[in-house]
Parts: C-alpha cells; structure tokens; sequence
C-alpha cells in the first residue's frame, strides 16, 4: 500500500537519480564547488576516470534532492479518515447497505484479546492436559498481526507475499525468527507452492499444510500458538506439531462456542466495548436518506442485543430491516438448505416457517439464497461492509454481484505512522538509493549491449564494472537493505506492515484487492462522504507505462490529511 508521499517519493526519487547521472563531465553537486582539486570526471582517451569519487558525488546530491523534497510531501499526506477504493464505485447506486456486527459495527478494547489468549491458554491445560507452566506466558498485542501464513507441519509463522514468496526474517518458531538460511533450505527457496498455500477460506484442509490468519480474533490464536511451540522448544519436549494446532485452534473455538467471551463482555460491557457514538450516527444518516439496512452476524442473539443497545441505544432495530444472528458464514452464502428461524424477545426459538422477514424481528441461521428470495435485494445496489476478507466478502462479490466494503481498523494506525516525517524521509531516500542503483546498473548495460541504447548518453562515465565501483554499490545496496529492514520495524518488529513485504504487496492486501470494492479503517469515514459520492481507484501505472503522469503531486486524486483538517 502506497501513500501519496510514498508515490511522490517514488517518482521524484527515479527523476532524482537520472538527474544526478545527467551531471555531466566534470560536475560534481548541482552549482556547488568541488572540495580539494579538481579532477575532471570524464577524461582523454587513455586516462582514468575517477569512477570511485563521481559515485559518491551523484550519492551526495541525491542525498540533497531527497532532504529539499520531503518538505513537499509532508504537505501531500493521506487522511487516516479517508476511503479508498479498489474498484469505481459510487454510493449513489446502492439502495441497501449490510453490515457484520464483530470488528464492523462494534469494535473491542485491547482487553478483549487477552481475555481470549487466557481462556484458551487455561483451556489448553485444563483439558487438553498440557503442562500448567505454560500458564507463565501472557498476550503481547505487539507479537504478530493479521494476514501472516502458519506452516501446520513445520510450526513455523511467517509472512507471505502476493506471489508465494516468504519475506525472509518475518519467519519465526515459536518466539525466535528463524535464521533465512534454514528457511531457505526448509522451502528449497523462498517460495510456497500453490498446492501448500491455505485453501480459498484461508483454512489448512484438502491437502494444504498453510493456514492463513485473515480475522481479528485470530490474533491471540497467533500468539498462543507461538508460546506453547516456544515452551516445548525451550524445554526440549517432542511433540507432534499438527496436533498442537488442532489443540489450539479448538480452544480458540470453544472460547467462543461455549459462550466464555460472551459471557465475560456482557458482565462488564464498558470494559471490553469502545463506545462509539459514530456508529448510531452513521446507521442514522443512512436512515434519513431512506436507505434500507440489514444485519448478518454469526454472534448470538442476546451478546448482539446488549451490545447494540450500548453503543446505539435501545431503538437499534428500528434502525434495520433484517436482522440475522448466529448465520455461521461462510456457509450462509453457499450452504441452501438451512431455513430460517424466528427469535423471540426471550431468546427462545420459534418453529414457525418464515414467509417474510420482519423489521424489528430477529432471525437466526438461514442461507443468503432464501435470505435473496424473500427480499429481493440482489446485485449491486448492495453494499456490504465486514471485516473478515474470506468470511464476509469473498462469496459475496465472486457469486453475488453485491459491492464490498471492508473494514481495516490496523489502516489507521499504519496511516499515521506512514505519515511521519521519519518514515516520509525514509522512504524518500530508499526510493532515491534504488532509483540511483537502477540508473548505475542501466549504464553498465548501455556500455555492454549500445545498439539497445539504455540512453548511454546519461552515462558520462563508465561505471559499475571496476573494483573500486563495485564496492561503492555493495555499500549502498547493504544501505538500501538496512532501511528496508528499518521500514518493516515503523510497524511491527517482528512481520512489519500489514500490507508490503518490502517491494510486494503482502497476500492479505491481494485478497483485500479483490474481494473488497473500497475499504476503510472503520464505518466512520463514511460520515465524511456524501450518500451520492462516487470513489474512483487510483490509476497507477503499470509497470510497461509511461509513468511521468503520474510522478506529479497527487493534489486532486487523493484524500490527503491537509485537506479534511482544512474542512
């Protein structure tokens, strides 16, 4: 994911380099004198050019072009508030909105996660016999993030990219990074073939031996795993890693299913709810614009119930016109057979067959085929919004025709942070670095292959081939590794951002790109649109285009920080 002052960077960091390369013979910084005696760059026939001094001068004014630059940017950053679009789209054309309840509607204090880490570690050793020190570990919300890969077999969590390739230095056993060398050795190379990769639900079944983590709640089955594979490592136990999993992923379950966090929210609501008066504000907005609304959610009736009322007050369902609870997606969208059920104010429920669903009333179960057939809402006039890419949206948009929203509450902190003048000079300078090595390296080919000219007249001084220039670019190239390994740390020490793997996109934001038409960091951002808005994607270039369009400011195209302050 790119920010505008990444796109800025990125451009301005290319122009950069061919600029510093087109100093010339016998320039050094751009109107400034050389130190110490002058020594032409370009020289007669059977001379030696300085190669080693005219790297480091391009390097030095580079350096200088990235430090007057980043000013600029600083005034062309994205609004941590703002929605982004993959896919055109405009809100003029939606007639129904629906929404998911866990992580969409609501949203849960730093709480919430500990108490699921301590309910499945304590389940882990009261029923599963493991051994009680195990109880020593605790959650560390700063341990993993959401979209990571875990090897079932192997035990080992890492970060994948959008081509199958692990970022070596995100894999870890346990709570130790695994050294690349046995990675690499593990995977025979550094890429994971499609039939290992986790199925279309992000599950470890059929043969595959991934399981991607793609929901909230999945953070703390994360950090367990990680802890009890670090207790046995430790401690030098054998033990079967696919039954490790299945152990821990069933606690997980049951934290659920057996009602354990239900029941520990609604005892203390304030603590474990972040109150937010935004969401009544925007189910009202969409209400008196006359827009119709639903509700699927697999959680249960009453925890819905209570939270609903805390965070949008008693009338909540005045709000919907369907309400569906416990649906169990994803099979609600696939599976035809299971009818709906009625649900009465005391949670009990009824047998009667359901010829139409009701406002006001609350149903559980039941399909999106007869859910389609009884409302009629179809195609994209729909827009949904959810927080789990596979779970909520993935069928949604593949079978249905429905638009998608996603909700990615980690944006907003990885905006802010992108923000910073740290990283908008970071990143400036890695995009600069890389622009100058591309640059040195087109030279050398331009001087190889010149009847495919690589614009050798840029070139004035042959370089890249000699000793003392190969050392120069290994120590920028050790630079340039450096900072991309810092860049990865602005977000998470151990796996970095949620969405890059250096260069790459991670697999999470492919399947963000696909699934989801737009997302945004919560449903409040909707309130700085209006109903009829119509988002329109960034066109970036590709990597054959032209892309001098667009190297310039992105003024007019991007949601930027400046303006919505300025509102």
């Amino acid at each position: 994911m790119a920010t505008a002052a990444v796109a800025v960077a990125r451009g301005a960091g290319a122009r950069g380099a061919a600029a510093t390369l087109r100093g010339g013979c016998g320039t050094a910084a751009r109107g400034r004198p050389r130190a110490g005696p002058s020594r032409p760059l370009c020289t007669a026939p059977g001379t030696v050019p300085d190669r080693k001094r005219y790297l480091w001068e391009r390097y030095q004014e580079a350096k200088r072009s990235t430090d007057e630059l980043v000013p600029s940017i600083m005034n062309n950053l994205l609004n941590p508030d703002a929605i982004f679009a993959n896919n055109e789209m405009s809100l003029s054309d939606i007639e129904i909105y629906g929404f998911d309840y866990d992580y969409t509607l609501v949203f849960y204090s730093k709480h919430l996660h500990t108490l699921i880490f301590n309910a499945a570690r304590d389940l882990l050793i009261n029923e599963h016999r493991y051994p009680v020190e195990i109880r020593k570990y605790e959650y560390d919300p700063s341990f993993a993030i959401r979209g990571l890969h875990y090897d079932v077999q192997r035990a080992v969590l890492m970060k994948i990219d959008a081509f199958h390739y692990i970022q070596l230095g995100t894999v870890y056993r346990g709570l130790s990074v695994v050294p690349d060398e046995e990675v690499i050795e593990m995977y025979e190379g550094s890429h994971v073939p499609l039939e290992q990769m986790s199925d279309f639900y992000g599950k470890s079944s059929h043969g595959n031996t991934m399981k991607q983590f793609m929901d909230i709640f999945s953070l703390p089955e994360m950090t367990l795993l990680s802890c009890v594979n670090e207790y046995f490592l430790k401690n030098n136990i054998d033990y079967e890693p696919v039954h490790l999993y299945k152990d821990v992923k069933d606690s997980i379950r049951d934290v659920h299913i057996k009602g354990i966090m239900y029941r520990a929210i609604e005892a203390d609501i304030e603590k474990y709810i972040c109150y937010a008066e935004q969401t009544r504000a925007v189910l009202a907005k969409l209400a008196d614009h006359g827009k119709k609304m639903f509700l699927i959610t697999n959680s249960p009736s009453s925890f819905v119930d209570k939270g609903m009322r805390y965070i949008v007050g008693k009338d909540w369902r005045d709000l919907f016109d369907v309400v569906i609870v416990q649906a169990e997606k994803p099979n609600f969208f696939n599976d035809k057979r299971r009818p709906f059920r009625k649900v009465n104010e005391k949670g009990v429920l009824l047998w009667d067959k359901i010829h139409k669903l009701q406002k006001g009333q609350i149903y559980k179960q039941g399909n999106l085929y007869e859910f389609l057939k009884l409302t009629g809402w179809r195609g994209s006039k729909v827009l949904y919004f959810g927080d789990h890419i596979y779970s909520d949206l993935a069928d949604l948009t593949l079978k249905h025709g429905w638009r998608t929203g996603a909700i990615i509450p980690e944006l907003r902190s990885e905006l802010r942070i992108m923000n910073t003048e740290q990283y908008v000079q970071t990143m400036t300078w890695l995009q600069t670095l890389t622009g100058l090595l591309e640059q040195m390296q087109r030279c050398a080919e331009s001087l190889l292959y010149t009847q495919h000219s690589f614009n050798s007249h840029s070139c004035p001084v042959q370089v890249h081939r000699d000793a003392e220039s190969q050392l120069v670019l290994q120590e920028w190239k050790k630079e340039r590794k450096e900072m991309r390994e810092m860049t990865k740390s602005f977000f998470n020490a151990q796996f970095g951002s949620l969405f890059r793997t250096d260069q790459n996109p991670t697999y999470f934001l492919r399947r963000l790109s696909r699934f989801a038409d737009i997302y945004m960091a919560s449903l409040s951002c909707l309130l700085n649109y209006d109903v009829n808005h119509t988002f329109y994607p960034r066109r970036t270039p590709l990597q054959h285009e032209l892309p001098a369009w667009s190297e310039r400011p992105p003024t007019f195209r991007l949601p930027l920080l400046q303006e919505a302050q300025a509102k």
